[in-house]
């Protein structure tokens, strides 16, 4: 059997949400590649430039993204010198990610090209389609899934 049209396959809201965030994806991509940064990313750096230190297990939840990716995630940018990744002081379990100040500076370079691709998409998008765009993507993270349930 072949999904058709008419079978739901173009109302599949993965194949949809799948698509439109490798769209996007791609434009903040290659808008941050000046600076050597991909969207992921620069929103890893982001979260701990604004909350400081955090496990990877928080990191992951802050992000909506699984340990295990968060992990290998953060391999590169510790290559670089852009985060640190240490066992945790307070339990030898967890391990804490941080931003180094080559991960702030590098942070630094990437917000003018971030907000200039974010400027792009509100005036194509519209300003509040995207806000609203925004609101409707956390209320699907509040929908009472849990993906990475262990």
């Amino acid at each position: 059997m072949t999904l058709t049209s008419t079978s739901g396959a173009d109302q599949c809201n993965n194949l949809a949400l799948r698509k439109a965030a490798r769209y996007l994806g791609a434009t903040y991509d290659r808008a941050l590649a000046p600076v050597g940064l991909r969207g992921t990313q620069f929103s890893i750096l982001q979260r701990l430039s604004a909350h400081g230190e955090m496990t990877i297990t928080t990191l992951a939840d802050t992000i909506a993204m699984d340990r295990t990716t968060m992990a290998s995630n953060l391999k590169p940018l510790a290559r670089e010198g852009l985060v640190t990744v240490e066992p945790s002081a307070t339990d030898r379990r967890a391990r804490v990610a941080a931003i180094t100040p080559d991960g702030l500076s590098r942070l630094q370079a990437a917000l003018p090209l971030w907000k200039a691709v974010q400027a792009r998409f509100e005036e194509s998008f519209g300003t509040d389609e995207a806000a609203r765009l925004r609101t409707t993507l956390k209320a699907v993270l509040d929908s009472g899934f849990q993906p990475w349930a262990e």
